[in-house]
């Protein structure tokens, strides 16, 4: 949830009373402001892994005594397991508030298990894309009521998630490779997430969909290449939604600024449609041109995420290119030696540019 004064900060960007460089300057400020009444690190560690071990307990005890339950037994327990975590964030709300989001996000969690564990217990008719659905409905009310931003972060991942299970069944599990529509549209959905940071506003879930949107994109755009091109016969409506749908959730996040998502979808389309296999040289050219395109954004919005993971993208590009075109054409010492000149140069000379475009836009931010 943005605090009070990013909103303020957000709203007085929008309107022109200020602009990008005053917004960082009092965004730094407050920051330093409230550091001393913020949570360490040490805090967050031992929430977060606090977490992770209780949902872990519950789940192991579970699952120890699951065959000795009746059924009626067995979605009591589950019922338990899902009100006793929300319950307990509630009591916590007041006191620690940090402790309550954790438990309110576990509990979230449990939902999915909970969807899963009912339909096994009752012999529900199979369609999982159903349970996907009614977990992330569970995230949504979460984040409706409570505001978390951890709420959001789920349903963020179970919303495509549901959508690429339904294309699943619908498509016959990929049996006509309507996979390429799938990963098209998480690729794009990748790109609106990473670019949810903007100069105006970087809160928790903005910061939350920047890393789930970043650690996608590498691995989508290295598989799409290798999928089967049969699914450019599927339907109009699945592309549309493929495209639309990320381009919505943009301009929900990033208003005007949404008009770089489209650049981001169209070379999306460009990866799906142009390039076949990873020997074909075009897939490298699309892909360098995808790993420039991320440093320029980046430099436009002032981003050093965005400027980092293009750098890491061309480089990977770069590797990739020689392993699979020269690699095999050179004896073995000197392709070792040629890949080891072409780490140290790269290396140098990316990490140079790097360094120069993020003092850049430290530069202008100030």
């Amino acid at each position: 949830m943005i605090a009070g004064w990013e909103a303020k900060l957000e709203e007085w960007f929008k309107q022109g009373f200020i602009d990008a460089a005053a917004v960082e300057r009092i965004r730094k400020y407050e920051s330093g402001a409230t550091e001393t009444v913020g949570l360490r690190w040490p805090m967050i560690i031992a929430l977060v892994f606090g977490g992770l071990l209780f949902a872990a307990g519950v789940l192991l005890f579970v699952s120890a005594h699951w065959d000795n339950l009746s059924p009626s037994s067995r979605f009591l327990l589950v019922l338990a397991m899902v009100g006793s975590l929300h319950i307990g964030g509630a009591l916590a709300a007041e006191r620690f508030s940090a402790l309550s989001i954790v438990l309110h996000t576990i509990g979230t969690l449990g939902c999915g298990a909970g969807v899963m564990l009912a339909g096994q217990i009752f012999n529900l008719a199979e369609h999982w894309p159903g349970g996907i659905l009614m977990w992330a409905a569970g995230a949504a009310i979460g984040w409706a009521v409570l505001r978390h931003w951890t709420q959001a972060a789920i349903l963020a991942v179970l919303a495509p998630a549901w959508l690429a299970g339904e294309w699943d069944v619908a498509s016959n599990h990929y049996r006509n490779g309507g996979e390429m529509v799938v990963f098209a549209g998480l690729l794009a959905l990748g790109f609106t997430y990473f670019s949810a940071c903007t100069p105006a506003a970087t809160g928790p879930l903005r910061i939350a969909l920047c890393w789930i949107g970043g650690i996608g994109i590498l691995p989508l755009a290295a598989i799409m290449p290798n999928l089967s091109r049969k699914g450019f016969n599927d339907p109009i409506l699945p592309w549309l939604i493929a495209v639309c749908v990320p381009l919505l959730v943009a301009w929900l996040l990033r208003k005007e600024a949404a008009i770089y998502n489209l650049a981001a979808g169209a070379w999306v389309l460009l990866l799906a449609f142009s390039t076949h296999k990873y020997e074909n040289l075009w897939t490298v050219v699309v892909w360098a041109i995808g790993a420039v395109g991320i440093t320029a954004w980046g430099v436009l919005e002032s981003r050093p995420e965005r400027i980092n993971l293009g750098m890491a993208a061309f480089l990977l590009t770069v590797i990739f290119y020689y392993f699979s075109n020269l690699f095999d054409k050179l004896e073995r010492s000197a392709s070792l030696i040629v890949l080891g000149i072409l780490f140290l140069a790269a290396g140098w000379g990316l990490e140079k540019l790097r360094r120069r475009l993020i003092g850049r836009i430290s530069l202008e931010a100030r």
